[in-house]
């Protein structure tokens, strides 16, 4: 009871500072930024809720590349607020690099050392947890509040894709960074074509719908340098069919690559490839020159091409669905938090779990957060800074929502170098996965699929045994 009141008030407490800090960053201006942190900082400290004194069996290591704390003038993340105003936690944070921290996390395993949490991405699963780094979080389900009521719903589908001869190494507390197709209204209506958020929200949005429209634009001025995509799509065709190239039953893995519906995601970057429809130059932003119908990219990219093109009417829209696919499925990042073998912290890590979650599906948290988002801000010159609509926030949420989309992890991608590697980054050395998606022009698909598949096989077989 003492902590649900806690819970609630800390909760309260940090929605009121995130609206502060939104309130007054959208009335002064850039030259006032150092004066905003200081004000944010006050509010904190006024509304925040007071915690005991911190609970050594709180304390979490956390082995990684980036730093959950925050830096100087930076806020502390909603997860972190609650772990330490309501549990009495405490995040150290043990700096590594990307490239070396699997290497670093494996040999702070076999010295003894204390870790105790660790990042989730593709590598982790199952990679790490067949290297035994990882130890279930089952025995703590408890602690991260699974018996909550309505808690972690949403995401018990999702979990279950993880789960590994009936124990749950990967606990994921929310999705995120879709894989999206920006593109621009105004561009669409001049051209004389549909607007492709109408067609998902009627159903109709999918390969033939979008390859409709690439068409269309290209005849319809064939004299001009246009292209109907840019940037990377390859990995999201895969996944719009629901099918994947490596499966798991929960025990075994299996070799996918002489499905149909993988061949015909690949037959459709082909097809793209080959009629010239796509642009290889390199963009972060939605091309201003308006020559490209589709920017294929996760979110990211869509507060800086709101910057570039205020005018433009931008809007998102997921990769379109494969025509034999019986949902909307997608590509995209699942957040979660590894416990480290051996952690003698495994309580706590299941209670900043919680945190998370809580943070992620919280109602006040999710209004808080969107005004955060939505607050258009501009330099002192008047251009833009990057900026989402409040259209285009609720799109995204749409579009991360359980309920409408079942998101698609593929094994293949979690399998280690010979499947995910990025070789010296040219198209014959880069791993399995990559050059099934990748967009190297005129690929044979039965002379690739004979040669990747007795590759998949033999990495199976490591995992299998």
């Amino acid at each position: 009871m003492k902590d649900s009141k806690r819970l609630t008030a800390a909760i309260l407490a940090v929605t009121a500072v995130m609206s502060t800090a939104v309130s007054c960053s959208s009335k002064k201006k850039d030259g006032n930024k150092k004066e905003n942190t200081t004000e944010a900082q006050t509010t904190t400290e006024t509304v925040a809720v007071s915690s005991d004194t911190p609970d050594p069996s709180m304390e979490i290591y956390w082995l990684s590349d980036y730093d959950i704390n925050p830096g100087e003038a930076e806020k502390k993340s909603v997860a972190l607020s609650l772990f330490e105003d309501v549990y009495g936690g405490k995040v150290t944070y043990l700096p590594t690099t990307a490239e070396d921290k699997y290497n670093e996390l494996a040999s702070q395993i076999n010295a003894g050392a204390a870790v105790d949490m660790f990042p989730y991405d593709a590598a982790a699963f199952p990679n790490g947890v067949m290297k035994q780094l990882f130890d279930p979080l089952d025995p703590y389900f408890e602690d991260m509040g699974m018996n909550d009521s309505g808690l972690w719903d949403e995401m018990s589908g999702v979990m279950d894709m993880f789960a590994y001869k009936g124990q749950h190494y990967v606990v994921p507390y929310s999705i995120s960074d879709p894989f999206l197709l920006t593109y621009s209204r105004k561009l669409m209506q001049s051209e004389g074509i549909d607007d492709p958020r109408k067609l998902w929200q009627e159903g109709k949005w999918d390969w033939n719908a979008m390859k409709s429209m690439i068409e269309k634009f290209i005849s319809n001025n064939p004299g001009a340098y246009r292209w109907g995509i840019n940037g990377w799509y390859g990995q999201a065709a895969l996944a719009s069919t629901g099918h994947k190239v490596v499966d798991f039953d929960g025990n075994t893995l299996k070799n996918n690559m002489y499905d149909p519906e993988i061949a015909n995601a690949v037959s459709l970057t082909n097809d793209i490839l080959l009629n010239g429809w796509y642009s290889a130059n390199w963009r972060d932003t939605f091309p201003t020159d308006f020559n490209t119908l589709f920017l294929a990219s996760s979110d990211w990219t869509l507060p800086i091409s709101n910057a570039a093109n205020p005018e433009a009417d931008l809007m998102i829209v997921p990769f379109p669905k494969a025509p034999n696919a019986d949902k909307n499925y997608i590509s995209c990042n699942f957040d979660a938090r590894m416990l480290v073998k051996n952690s003698d912290k495994s309580k706590a890590v299941a209670t900043y779990i919680k945190c998370e979650r809580l943070a992620a599906s919280d109602e006040k948290m999710k209004k808080a957060a969107k005004e955060a988002a939505t607050t258009v801000v501009k330099h002192q010159s008047g251009t833009f800074r990057s900026f989402v609509t409040e259209e285009q926030y609720d799109a995204l949420m749409e579009y991360t929502d359980l309920s409408k989309v079942t998101p698609v992890f593929d094994y293949g991608y979690g399998m280690g170098e010979a499947m995910t590697g990025y070789g010296i980054y040219t198209n014959d050395t880069r791993g399995v996965m990559y050059r099934i998606t990748d967009t190297e022009v005129g690929k044979d698909w039965e002379a690739l699929k004979n040669t990747f598949s007795p590759v998949i096989d033999e990495q199976i077989a490591q995992y299998n045994n």
